[in-house]
């Protein structure tokens, strides 16, 4: 079983990254292939290793918290490794796990890919889970009240007011002001007078993933 890899990253797509590891490249599923696109020298990329019928397919990840959550989260009835996938591309893994410990099903239910049942069975499976298996970041103050300001309700206030609740629960989970700044310059002029906390992040998020 590869448990990680160290190469270069030679090429990327929207859902993944070619590492070259001693001039054998490897594709490699990953959240957010744009983070280690950016690095000119050798990444180590933590792997899981997945072997169906028809493809055997690796899917990477930054840190050892998200290749555990990872694994986890393919533990819930109904999430496989494409799905895992998208929840980490939609938000980072201590606020994944302070949603479940919270049991916030209206911000897990807003991940890719996931809807309000398989909310409940996240928080069912793996709420008792997450501490023992050592991801237990999720419950930093910062990451709650992120998602105390994500699951608000704050249709209508305007997209100004919207868009500052937005960059401080992103600042919250770890992005950082120039980070922030660019996902702004890259949305602000679609943005709408009806745009909600929620929907300003969603987007801030594509466009950091955009790199």
């Amino acid at each position: 079983m590869i448990d990680f890899l160290r190469g270069l990253v030679v090429h990327y797509e929207t859902e993944y990254i070619v590492l070259d590891v001693r001039d054998t490249g490897y594709r490699v599923f990953t959240p957010n292939p744009y983070a280690f696109a950016k690095k000119e020298e050798p990444v180590t990329v933590y792997i899981h290793y997945n072997v169906r019928e028809d493809a055997i397919l690796l899917f990477g990840f930054e840190t050892r918290e998200e290749q555990t959550l990872f694994r986890k989260l393919l533990e819930v009835s109904g999430i496989g490794p494409r799905v895992a996938l998208g929840i980490l591309s939609g938000a980072r893994p201590d606020a994944v796990i302070a949603a479940i410990q919270q049991e916030n099903i209206a911000f897990l239910s807003k991940l890719p890919g996931i809807g309000k049942k398989t909310a409940q069975r996240m928080i069912l499976d793996l709420k008792d889970k997450l501490i023992g298996a050592g991801l237990d970041g999720g419950l930093l103050t910062a990451a709650g009240a992120a998602l105390d300001l994500s699951s608000s309700k704050n249709s209508g206030q305007g997209a100004g007011t919207a868009w500052q609740e937005a960059r401080e629960a992103l600042a919250a989970l770890g992005y950082t002001a120039a980070e922030l700044d660019i996902a702004w310059n890259g949305l602000q002029h679609s943005v709408t007078a009806e745009e909600t906390v929620d929907s300003l992040m969603k987007r801030a998020l594509q466009q950091l993933f955009k790199g």
